[in-house]
């Protein structure tokens, strides 16, 4: 009787080891969580980064005229540089210190405080140095995208100080209001008026597209606008959309922070909405002009990326193929339809797709964000709430619609008054015998291609 009894209290003890790890195991358990967050979070970061150099850049340079080429591609290489330097002196304090609803503060000023310890407000299992770089790539790839829209026609001079300016007075007050502790925007972190923005559909898409708008209006058509403007490489637009597919899944993925299923549900939703978008892009081109252009399907590809990425991270897969789809239709109608109607140059469509699949994005994350996606919004009571419109929060939709107004106004006022300084300290725009001659001999002193070779 002794040692049965011996017995199941030995079995009774090896049980509870085994429900409650001790606190040398659950330190190991965390230490393997952290490194592994941390790795797959350091390469979103180099993925995101890929999408601007070299993804966005071949994707724009064989979209403009053989003469422009490095002139667009030397655009995006020189974000990566000063937005780089831009954000580690005061933009990435900016948007993730606390002052206000509107803005951060300067607490991280030249990264000071920024170091291997976790930041536990916003990534409490990776390095704040992983979380820091990590957002300074979508703060270098945003003004990217907005040279789309001034391509072949503005001085390099004038598009520094622009994506500079640009940066401070657009994107960071928005990024701020949005993914920082108290902003205005921010469901997370006490914001007045919650918006879900899993990974940029409002803090990168809505605003670089409103503000390409804004900047092809202000500037005017390029000197030979329609004629003469067809792309020179689409083998070059087609690599750097393949590129920027792949790269996308760090944009998106990454932006759980952690490799973690909700990773996975971004990525699987951003992997769906792409591939939806194409297909739809192609089959209306396909209708209507009976052909189905490589430009078309690589572009409806941009347009779901670009469409799904606010609400990657919080909808089911059969919504994300929703949303993908009607990205594709509805953004090749403003590309092909309504920017013909209205004859405005927005060079390589930066509205077109981004502007308006953003916002399109951001309407659907209100009707589609499911709690059975993302449960990191809780009551009290530590219950999941809803989220969107499929979950019986009608009221979402209103909150994301409010949430792109104020990015759209942001982005209005902000562009026009950056365009005006720029114009008047620097003059934006190339004289027409620059234009006529192309940007890389003219500002470059160099060539794209041996035209004697």
């Amino acid at each position: 009787m002794k040692l049965s009894r011996l017995f199941l209290a030995a079995l009774c003890s090896a049980a509870a080891s085994a429900q409650a790890p001790d606190a040398a195991t659950k330190a190991a358990i965390q230490s393997a969580q952290s490194a592994g967050d941390n790795a797959w979070v350091l390469m979103s970061a180099a993925l995101v980064l890929m999408m601007t150099g070299p993804g966005l850049a071949l994707f724009y340079g064989g979209l403009v005229r053989r003469n422009n080429v490095l002139g667009i591609m030397v655009q995006s290489f020189a974000m990566m540089a000063v937005i780089t330097v831009l954000w580690a002196t005061v933009g990435y304090s900016l948007v993730f210190g606390e002052a206000c609803p509107y803005s951060g503060d300067l607490r991280f000023a030249f990264l000071q405080g920024v170091g291997p310890a976790p930041n536990t407000d916003y990534a409490p299992t990776i390095p704040h140095l992983t979380f820091m770089v990590y957002q300074m790539m979508f703060a270098i790839i945003t003004p990217a995208l907005i040279t789309g829209a001034y391509a072949e026609r503005v001085k390099f001079s004038a598009m520094l100080l622009f994506s500079i300016l640009w940066t401070l007075i657009v994107y960071v007050p928005v990024a701020h209001m949005v993914w920082g502790k108290g902003g205005l925007l921010n469901a997370f972190m006490g914001g007045r008026i919650p918006v879900f923005d899993f990974a940029g559909g409002t803090v990168v898409h809505i605003t670089s597209g409103v503000s390409a708008l804004v900047t092809a209006l202000y500037l005017g058509k390029r000197a030979d606008y329609p004629e003469r403007t067809r792309p020179h490489s689409l083998v070059l637009c087609f690599t750097g959309a393949c590129l920027l597919w792949v790269g996308w899944f760090g944009f998106n993925a990454g932006s759980a922070l952690a490799a973690s299923g909700l990773a996975s549900s971004a990525f699987v939703n951003t992997h769906l909405a792409s591939a939806m978008g194409a297909l739809t892009w192609m089959a209306v081109e396909w209708k209507r002009s009976g052909k189905p252009s490589v430009l078309g399907i690589v572009s409806g590809s941009v347009a779901g990326l670009a469409t799904i990425t606010q609400a990657s991270g919080f909808v089911q897969p059969g919504a994300a193929m929703l949303i993908g789809g009607t990205a594709g239709v509805v953004c090749y109608y403003m590309v092909a339809v309504i920017k013909a109607r209205f004859d405005y140059d927005d060079s390589l469509d930066a509205f077109g797709v981004h502007g308006v699949g953003g916002t399109m994005g951001c309407l659907f994350t209100g009707i589609f964000a499911t709690n059975a996606v993302n449960d990191a919004l809780k009551d009290a009571s530590g219950k999941p709430m809803p989220l969107g419109w499929v979950d019986g929060n009608t009221a979402q939709i209103a909150n994301q619609a409010a949430g792109a107004a104020i990015a759209i106004v942001i982005a209005v006022v902000g562009t026009l008054a950056i365009l005006k300084i720029c114009d008047i300290l620097l003059g934006v725009r190339v004289d027409s015998q620059q234009e006529i001659s192309g940007l890389d001999i003219s500002l470059h002193g160099e060539e794209g291609y041996n035209y004697d070779a």
